[in-house]
């Protein structure tokens, strides 16, 4: 008889090990889901506001360009005055790159991926 209850017992708490883990798998899938939509979201966000801003800077580096040309009284020294000032924001963040885009990526993809432990 004692017998009969530790197997029933046992065979419990196989089924409700089997359930456990069933619905954390479940669980883990969903959480990845949510994860990677958020992730697919965010980078959508990304390209079409970096593709907006690299046709507002185009036009105000043209506007640029040709108010240094009618300053210059040389439209091909004010489109090159803006090269230069283009080249030396790229050297300056070439230099910087690590402090602007690793630290808030690195901070922001952590927020997304430990917010469920709070």
């Amino acid at each position: 008889m004692a017998f009969e209850e530790i197997k029933e017992n046992a065979e419990d708490l196989k089924n409700e090990a089997k359930r456990l883990i069933d619905a954390n798998l479940k669980y883990y899938k969903l959480w990845g889901f949510k994860l990677l939509m958020k992730s697919t979201a965010m980078m959508l966000k990304l390209f079409l506001l970096a593709t907006m801003l690299v046709i507002v800077t185009l036009f105000f580096s043209i506007a640029l360009a040709l108010a240094f040309g009618y300053w210059f009284d040389n439209f091909a020294l004010g489109f090159l005055a803006v090269g230069f000032i283009y080249l030396i924001m790229a050297i300056v963040i070439y230099k910087v790159q690590d402090k602007i885009v690793e630290g808030p990526l690195i901070a922001t993809f952590s927020k997304m991926l430990f917010k469920k432990y709070e």
